[in-house]
């Protein structure tokens, strides 16, 4: 009894849950009829397996329906809680389980990434011998965030955000069902605000079905005797779409990554986009802007010098201004950089240069560019000669720079791009030149 009155006054959400796979909503590139996931439960031959992917997304429900499926017994912790005894307890009763009916033990732990090594150390020689078989959910990228020996005994299936369609089902199924959902409460939504919640709840379905039962729960009958949900009263159950970003996680570095690409490949639209969505859910102004600054430089360079001086300009702003004034600043500095021609002539020389110098260490500079001011220096030929650039015209020479051993290797590579273009021009033209001022002995006249 205790049980049951428990089930009916769970969150919506949790009394929606799928009993079998037939009636999961969404995630058919792993439980489609002919995918692996759903061949497994089927024939109730699971492996160790990880469920990966933002929340709402049916990590736990995959959970419980294997639960429901499964000839092993089945055993439910959450990381944030459990400890080592807790695993310790599981341990020794699956171990109890299979001597004596020679069943197996499936583990669930939620939020598997809130373990510490320590913790999953723990679990690897039992997971090995196949004392339990785990199944870990995670909203953190496993890569970062498991064991690399549990990663190796497991098979990761990714789960994605719900469609606007799959949470429009949901919703639908929720305000209807009378057995699990509201449909004791003889409610309606209006389409526009299902369309709504499916839009706003970003594709979380925990997200959405707390707001159908908020609104179910708090809107007055109407003369007709039913709960009407408006598009009105679901923005108000809704209130503020679901930012999913987390500053640690790989969210985080996919929005990052798809801002300066967008950056990089001359879209301003794209790259002020991003930008919204870290400001929206609390990034760094200070972290954007050190961004900035790096796309100017690497992306940008020479072909537009100024970008780095906007985006410096930007950075040390925003350190003064604060929020919410910075967004502006960081849009116009995305923007600019977005917008400018693009050359990557200066990061790869320097790449390039420091590939060189691992491979061929430290070369002897030429002793006419040597320091010939310490003591002893003249004796020993540093510095002697040594041509004066600004001696000459153009206030260029031509002499030996590079280590002998480098000699006409080239790094830096000046593009056809923006400003670029007249450094390029710049160079040849003084280097055509001073090749003019030689005489017939190869001497340059002053």
């Amino acid at each position: 009894m205790r049980s049951a009155n428990q089930e009916k006054e769970s969150p919506l959400a949790a009394r929606l849950r799928p009993a079998t796979l037939e009636e999961v909503v969404g995630q058919q590139h792993i439980i489609g009829r002919d995918k692996l996931l759903y061949r497994a439960i089927k024939a109730d031959k699971l492996s160790s397996i990880l469920f990966y992917g933002p929340p709402g997304t049916g990590k736990t429900t995959l959970a419980k329906v294997i639960a429901n499926t499964t000839s092993a017994e089945f055993v439910q912790i959450n990381a944030t809680s459990a400890g080592k005894k807790d695993m310790e307890e599981v341990v020794a009763k699956a171990k109890e389980i299979r001597g004596m009916y020679g069943r197996k033990t499936i583990l669930f732990i939620d939020e598997i990434h809130r373990f510490n090594k320590g913790q999953q150390d723990y679990l690897l020689p039992f997971v090995e011998d196949g004392t339990v078989i785990l199944i870990g959910a995670t909203t953190e990228n496993p890569y970062f965030e498991v064991n690399g020996a549990l990663l190796s005994r497991s098979v990761i299936f990714e789960l994605h955000p719900l469609s606007k369609e799959d949470i429009r089902t949901l919703i639908l199924r929720a305000v209807t069902d009378k057995e699990k959902g509201m449909g004791a409460y003889n409610a309606v939504i209006d389409d526009d605000a299902a369309d709504l919640l499916a839009d706003v709840s970003g594709g979380d379905a925990r997200h959405a079905l707390n707001a159908v039962e908020l609104g179910v729960m708090t809107t007055q009958r109407s003369e007709d005797g039913r709960i009407h949900i408006t598009k009105e009263v679901a923005q108000e159950c809704i209130q503020k779409r679901v930012a999913r970003y987390d500053k640690t996680g790989d969210n985080h570095y996919d929005t990052i990554s798809a801002f300066i690409k967008s950056m990089r490949g001359s879209d301003p639209d794209a790259a002020v986009y991003y930008l919204s969505r870290m400001l929206y859910a609390g990034e760094s102004v200070a972290f954007i802007a050190r961004r900035i600054m790096i796309c100017a430089s690497e992306d940008v360079g020479n072909a537009d010098p100024n970008a780095l001086t906007v985006a410096v300009s930007a950075s040390l702003a925003v350190e003064r201004v604060g929020m919410p004034e910075a967004q502006i600043i960081l849009s116009q500095a995305a923007a600019y950089v977005a917008c400018a021609p693009k050359s990557n002539a200066g990061s790869q020389a320097v790449f390039e240069a420091m590939e060189t110098v691992r491979q061929t260490g430290d070369l002897p500079i030429p002793p006419h560019l040597q320091d010939a001011h310490y003591k002893g220096a003249a004796k020993l030929g540093r510095g002697t000669g040594y041509k004066y650039a600004h001696d000459y015209p153009n206030h260029y020479v031509e002499q030996q720079y590079l280590p002998y051993e480098l000699s006409g290797r080239e790094f830096y590579k000046p593009t056809a791009n923006g400003y670029e273009a007249k450094i390029r021009e710049h160079m040849k033209r003084i280097k055509e030149e001073a090749a003019h001022q030689r005489n017939p002995q190869g001497e340059e006249k002053k």
